[in-house]
């Protein structure tokens, strides 16, 4: 069964929400019947979403609101969450997806260090503790989607402040989760968005034209909005290059690192290449 917030007359907010997986998330909730607050940055890009939405939803113009807003900021992120209950009343549903892809190593830079974290990481946390206190006071049916990012799970080596900003998406998301689902009489769930090889701009480097292997952000919010109507939490999501079945052997695998006492990030260790190829290809116990 679909989330009871999402009918029409809603209200959600959607950060990073000008383009990529955020703009494709706001439009598809417009044609829904839901009322879109999409936070960003830059008024242009702001402005050219809007006009986005309201040519592919049909809704009207009075029902979608852009406010400039940069999510590590959480008086920003305040001013945001008044601005929406000035405007519709209130929020129904929160979509944390604000995030920043730039290069990292383990040792710098560090101004991209904290400009990830601040966005990716903080931006969630900002988000939700600005939003649910008034979330909850309203009494309404409530839902907060957070966009992580396999990366935090099996956490590959070539950008690591961005797979422990996604890492830690994950685990606040658990923690809202079992918080919300032990508080009495809360109408509010928490899910975690876990996409796939999606074609948006996150990476900065313009593409021209999608990849093969990859979905559009309008197939990942279509998988989102089928794997919510299930229940799931963790939205793990395919593309059209890799399974489920492969996602949970990689995940598998990243656990049992630990469990083996393997080599940190063994996926990637020559020692380890033939086991990693085998361990594909082994049946999954079922447990």
């Amino acid at each position: 069964m679909m989330p009871a917030a999402l009918v029409q007359g809603s209200v959600a907010v959607v950060t990073g929400g000008a383009s990529g997986i955020g703009l494709a998330a706001a439009t598809r909730f417009c044609k829904m019947g839901l009322k879109v607050c999409i936070a960003d940055l830059g008024p242009e890009r702001l402005a050219a979403a809007c006009k986005t939405i309201l040519e592919q939803s049909a809704a009207k113009a009075d029902d979608v609101l852009a406010i400039e807003a940069d999510v590590s900021q959480i008086e920003q992120v305040r001013h945001l969450e008044s601005a929406v209950a000035a405007k519709f009343g209130g929020t129904n549903v929160l979509m944390n997806n604000a995030g920043i892809g730039m290069g990292s190593t383990a040792l710098g830079p560090a101004e991209n260090w904290q400009r990830i974290l601040g966005v990716t990481l903080w931006g969630v946390i900002h988000g939700c503790q600005v939003f649910l206190p008034g979330m909850r006071a309203r009494g309404q049916p409530g839902l907060v989607i957070n966009t992580g990012s396999k990366q935090g799970i099996t956490t590959p080596p070539g950008n690591p402040a961005y797979n422990v900003s996604k890492a830690g998406v994950k685990a606040f998301t658990e923690a809202l989760q079992h918080e919300l689902r032990n508080t009495p009489q809360s109408r509010i769930q928490a899910h975690l968005l876990i996409p796939g090889f999606v074609f948006t701009g996150i990476s900065g480097e313009p593409q021209k034209e999608k990849p093969a292997g990859a979905w559009t952000a309008a197939q990942t919010i279509e998988f989102m909005l089928q794997r919510l109507t299930a229940g799931d939490f963790y939205i793990l999501c395919p593309d059209n290059e890799v399974t489920r079945e492969l996602d949970e052997r990689r995940i598998l695998w990243a656990a049992g690192d630990i469990v083996e006492n393997r080599p940190p990030l063994s996926r990637w260790h020559a020692e380890y290449a033939d086991a990693f190829k085998a361990f594909l290809g082994a049946p999954r116990l079922k447990i």
